[in-house]
């Protein structure tokens, strides 16, 4: 039944789609709201982002403006800050302040962080005092960091509260915090000394004080700490809200697990495309990037691993009278450098992945070592019993050659394992992204590493 109403859904989606670009082709502006209006906030945006596609950003926002305002503001919530820049550069000033007041204070900021000076400036200009300090305040906090995702609406508590007095004061301002699920506990120079559930209020007796129920040992964040470190915090502990505190210990704000969701989002995706060798410092999407941004991205990286390859070029030319006098040798050489490189994808990919989920230490090194040693050198027996199957029977090259191709196979597998194992836990103790040092870095180390295994075997076997 579930799926049906889904395929009804869609098929919905596109019906209206469809109808909006015929009624926009007709100017027919309030009748694409009709359709518009049948959909939730998150749905309104996706035809808006088809419309800007289709048509343009103008005819856009000709429809955005035509919602109602408190849908508008739902809506525009949801665009990524590009395109809220946008639609910010073309409203009225009226408009503008009618939506930043009627944000969430955190995607508030993170709109202002994005537009020009001159409209923030004219937006904060209108915008009371006290509020315009404490919007100022958050602007200053660096990028990527705890500060910078943070909210100051959250519910406070005092120790002396009874349940009564805390869910009395949860009515009155947990329409205007950004959760009401975790409330913290201050004393009154505004330091964090506890935090309490909505669900132990709601369950504890009637005249129970919040100090009696209240939790004092307090998983936090500091404002300075970077956005990965926080994002552990949350995987770890499996949080809804985290706390953030200044120098002195004082809650200035928390950040919620929606919030945290965009960050390990961006941090996949940094990661998967330092691991492609993607060195990418732009927040834009792939079309949105110009063809000049992409050959600064991915050039660098290309130019390094090229270097790299002298070196195994060098390593063959070394070995060019052996292979001549053993030709044999030459048609096994990109086996054996891809069975390397692949080794040593699997076992990065597999380490990297763990020390991200928090499942790994730098202190297990040695353990990993160890295991990744046990697991090369069975892998290495099984493949290495296969090929010297096929090289016997198939290629007929002799049982000399079939034992040189096996041996180095069983060496690079091991070899090649441990190096992916142990290098992104050497990489993150010097500070280095693990994921730097996986995919092309990691294929480009395991080829000399292979050639060098192979041509060495091959010296002491066939006595080349």
């Amino acid at each position: 039944m579930e799926s049906t109403n889904l395929i009804d859904q869609e098929q919905a989606f596109e019906e209206s789609r469809e109808k909006i670009f015929e009624l926009l082709e007709e100017k027919k502006y309030f009748r694409c709201r009709d359709e518009l209006l049948k959909f939730n906030a998150v749905d309104i945006m996706e035809l808006l982002e088809e419309v800007m596609r289709k048509y343009d950003m103008q005819s856009a926002v000709i429809l955005f403006r035509t919602l109602p305002k408190d849908i508008s503001v739902e809506v525009f919530a949801h665009f990524d800050v590009d395109d809220q820049v946008e639609i910010i550069n073309i409203i009225t000033d009226p408009e503008i302040k009618y939506i930043i007041d009627a944000l969430d204070f955190d995607d508030m900021i993170d709109v202002l962080e994005e537009l020009p000076a001159n409209i923030v400036d004219k937006i904060l200009d209108k915008t009371p005092k006290n509020e315009r300090r404490q919007i100022n305040t958050f602007l200053m906090y660096k990028e990527y960091s705890a500060g910078s995702l943070m909210t100051p609406d959250y519910i406070n508590l005092r120790k002396n509260m009874t349940k009564r007095e805390a869910l009395d004061h949860i009515r009155d301002v947990g329409m205007n915090s950004e959760t009401i699920y975790s409330c913290y506990v201050l004393d009154g120079g505004r330091k964090l000394v506890g935090v309490v559930s909505l669900r132990s209020l709601v369950l504890a007796d009637e005249n129970t004080k919040v100090s009696d129920i209240m939790k004092e040992d307090i998983i936090f964040a500091h404002v300075d700490d970077d956005q990965e470190e926080v994002s552990e915090l949350f995987k770890k502990y499996g949080f809804i809200a985290i706390p953030v505190v200044d120098n002195e210990d004082r809650l200035v704000g928390i950040i919620t697990f929606d919030d945290i969701l965009d960050v390990i989002e961006e941090e996949n995706t940094e990661d998967m495309e330092r691991m492609g060798g993607v060195i990418d410092n732009t927040d834009k999407d792939y079309l949105d990037t110009s063809v000049l941004m992409h050959v600064k991205a991915r050039l660098p990286w290309l130019l390094v691993l090229m270097v790299s390859y002298v070196f195994t070029g060098g390593m063959i030319a070394s070995f060019e009278k052996s292979l001549s006098a053993v030709i044999a040798l030459v048609s096994y050489m990109p086996m054996l450098m891809g069975t390397g490189g692949n080794s040593g994808t699997q076992s990065s990919t597999v380490i990297i992945t763990s020390m991200a989920m928090g499942d790994l230490e730098l202190s297990d090194i040695a353990r990993v070592l160890w295991k990744e040693f046990r697991i090369g050198i069975i892998v290495g027996i099984c493949v290495s019993v296969l090929n010297y199957m096929r090289i016997v029977a198939f290629d007929h090259n002799g049982s000399m050659v079939a034992l040189t191709v096996c041996f180095s196979m069983v060496m690079i597998v091991v070899i090649a394992k441990c190096i992916g194992a142990i290098l992104p836990m050497i990489a993150k103790k010097i500070g280095i992204d693990p994921a730097l040092i996986a995919g092309p870095m990691m294929a480009s180390l395991t080829d000399m590493v292979a050639l060098g295994t192979y041509f060495s075997m091959a010296r002491l076997v066939l006595k080349i």
